[in-house]
C-alpha cells in the first residue's frame, strides 16, 4: 500500500470532489456529530447486547465511511443517468414493498425491514422507495411538460405511482408515507400540474389515509399515538414513556448541556441512539447544540435550493428539489417529535441517527444532489460556433 503523501494526496482528493462544497462540509459535520452522539447514547444498548460501546461505534463508523464512499460515487455519475433507471427502480420497489409487508422482519410491531442474506444487515424498503418515487416523478414531470395537463398521458401515471407507493408504505410506516406524499405534492406543484389535479391527488391520499388509520393492520398503534399526543394528561405513563423522557432530556439540558457522555435519559429512552437522538444531543450540548444542529439543516436546505434555482434542466431541478425536501422534512419531523411538537414516529435523524443502511440511502441522495450541482458548475465550451453545455 502506498503511503499517504500529505497535502499533495489531499489536494488530489479535493480536486476530484465536485459540487457544492458547503454541502460536503455539512455532511462531514453531521457525520462527526453522529459519531459523537452514537458513542454517547449506546452504553445501555451495548450492555443489553453484552458488547463494548466501541464495538457498536466501529460498526457505525463503517456505515458512515461507506455512506461517504457511496456519496462520492453517486456524485461522480451524471445525474441524467438516474432518469434512465427511474422506471427500473419503480419496477423493483413495488414488489419489494409488497414482500416487506408479507414476509418482512417484524420489529417494533411493524414489518418495515428486509434482511440481506449473509450480512446480518437489514434495510427499510421505504428508503429505496423514496429514491425510486422521487426520481420517477422528476423524470415523468420533466418529460411530460408539453402535455402536462393531459389526464391520460400525464396525470394518471403520476397519481397512480404516488398513491400506490403511499399505501404500500403507510400500512407499516405511516409517518414516512405522509412525508413522501407531501414531497410528491410539492413536486407536482413545481412541475406545473393543475390545481384541480393536485386536489384530486390529495383527496385520493386522504381516502387512503383514512383507510390505513381506521382499517389498517396498525390502526390501534396509530390511533393510540395520536391520542397520546392530543391528550397527554389522559394517557397512561407507559404509553407516554418515550415522549415524556425525551422532554425531560431536553428540559434538563439547559443552555450548554451536561457534557458529552453525561446524559441520564439515554438509560431510559428505548431509541436514544436513533429516533430520540436529538433529545440526547440537546441534553448533552444544551440549547446551543440543538440550535446549531437546526441551523446546519436549514443551511443545507438553503444550499440545495440554490442548486435547484441554478439547474438549467427541469429534471435536475425537480430531482434536487424532491431529494432535498425529503431529507430536510424528515430531519425537522424527527426534531419536532423530540420536543413534543408531534406524535411519536419511527423516523431517524438523517446522517445523525444510528440507522445502518438508512445512512447509505441518505448518502446516495446527497450524492445525486451534488451531481446536479456538479453539472451546474461545469464550464461551457464553444463548439463550431455554438455554445454547448459539457456532458449534455
Amino acid at each position: 500500500m502506498l503511503p499517504f503523501r500529505g497535502s499533495g494526496d489531499m489536494n488530489r482528493i479535493l480536486s476530484n470532489t465536485k459540487g457544492d462544497r458547503w454541502i460536503w462540509l455539512i455532511v462531514i459535520l453531521l457525520s462527526v456529530i453522529s459519531l459523537l452522539a452514537v458513542y454517547s447514547s449506546t452504553s445501555t444498548l451495548a450492555y443489553k447486547r453484552g458488547v463494548g460501546v466501541e464495538s457498536i461505534l466501529m460498526k457505525h463508523l463503517a456505515m458512515v465511511i461507506g455512506g461517504l464512499v457511496l456519496m462520492y460515487i453517486s456524485h461522480k455519475l451524471d445525474y441524467r443517468y438516474y432518469a434512465g433507471i427511474s422506471k427500473l427502480l419503480m419496477i423493483v420497489t413495488i414488489p419489494l414493498l409488497v414482500y416487506t409487508l408479507v414476509f418482512g422482519s417484524h420489529i417494533n410491531s411493524a414489518s418495515r425491514w428486509i434482511a440481506i442474506p449473509g450480512t446480518g444487515l437489514s434495510f427499510q424498503t421505504s428508503d429505496l422507495a423514496k429514491l425510486a418515487l422521487i426520481t420517477f416523478l422528476a423524470r415523468t414531470l420533466s418529460r411530460k411538460q408539453e402535455n402536462i395537463k393531459n389526464v391520460k398521458q400525464s396525470f394518471i401515471p403520476i397519481m397512480g405511482a404516488v398513491c400506490l407507493v403511499f399505501i404500500l408504505i403507510a400500512l407499516a410506516n405511516l409517518s414516512t408515507a405522509l412525508m413522501l406524499f407531501g414531497v410528491s405534492i410539492l413536486l407536482l406543484i413545481i412541475g406545473r400540474i393543475s390545481i384541480k389535479q393536485i386536489a384530486v391527488t390529495c383527496l385520493a391520499g386522504a381516502i387512503l389515509l383514512a383507510g390505513v388509520v381506521f382499517l389498517g393492520p396498525r390502526r390501534h398503534t396509530y390511533i393510540s399515538r395520536m391520542h397520546t399526543f392530543m391528550h397527554p394528561d389522559k394517557t397512561s405513563l407507559d404509553k407516554s414513556f418515550q415522549a415524556d423522557h425525551a422532554k425531560i432530556a431536553i428540559a434538563t439540558g439547559g443552555i450548554f448541556g451536561k457534557g458529552l457522555g453525561h446524559s441520564e435519559e439515554k438509560n431510559y429512552l428505548p431509541e436514544a441512539f436513533s429516533d430520540e437522538i436529538y433529545a440526547i444531543i440537546v441534553e448533552e450540548s444544551g440549547l446551543v447544540g440543538g440550535f446549531i444542529l437546526i441551523c446546519l439543516y436549514l443551511f443545507l436546505l438553503y444550499r440545495c435550493i440554490k442548486i435547484v434555482t441554478k439547474a438549467p434542466k427541469a429534471f435536475g431541478a425537480l430531482l434536487a428539489a424532491g431529494l432535498s425536501f425529503s431529507l430536510t422534512i424528515q430531519a425537522f419531523a424527527n426534531m419536532a417529535v423530540a420536543v413534543g411538537l408531534g406524535p411519536v414516529t419511527g423516523v431517524p435523524l438523517p446522517l445523525v441517527s444510528m440507522g445502518g443502511t438508512s445512512i447509505l440511502f441518505t448518502s446516495v441522495a446527497f450524492g445525486i444532489i451534488l451531481s446536479v450541482s456538479r453539472d451546474n458548475d461545469e464550464p461551457k465550451k464553444v463548439v463550431v460556433g455554438e455554445i454547448r453545455e459539457v456532458a449534455v
